[in-house]
């Protein structure tokens, strides 16, 4: 039996279980900083480990799994591989909670377990 809160259903466990997994893809600092980059425009491999300060390949490595997970595309351009987002409406989310909790922590107003330096 489903429940209905407010109009919407609860989701399916299928949804949930992809819903886990992108957010498991996403735990990495890196993978979201390949993401914010990607938000603002298609790059090579290259570009983006120059970017998010990374090896080439670990942020290689990085594209593939998100790569398979359709968050992230890529095409060829002669020799080089570009990559641009998948799926943008997951980068919304990602620059939404990047974007808030920015404010939080320059404001001090983080929770103390999402502070710098701190642990839950």
């Amino acid at each position: 039996m489903r429940h209905v809160v407010g109009g919407l259903e609860d989701p399916s466990a299928e949804v949930l279980a992809d819903v886990a997994a992108a957010f498991g893809l996403l735990a990495s600092p890196a993978r979201l900083h390949i993401m914010w980059a990607l938000s603002e425009g298609e790059s090579d491999v290259s570009h983006l480990a120059n970017r998010v300060g990374g090896a080439l390949p670990a942020v290689s490595q990085h594209l593939s799994k998100l790569k398979l997970a359709g968050l992230v595309r890529s095409r060829r351009e002669g020799r080089r591989q570009v990559y641009y987002l998948g799926d943008p409406d997951v980068v919304t989310v990602v620059r939404l909670m990047v974007g808030q909790l920015a404010l939080r922590t320059e404001g001090s107003l983080a929770p103390v377990g999402l502070r710098q330096g701190t642990s839950a």
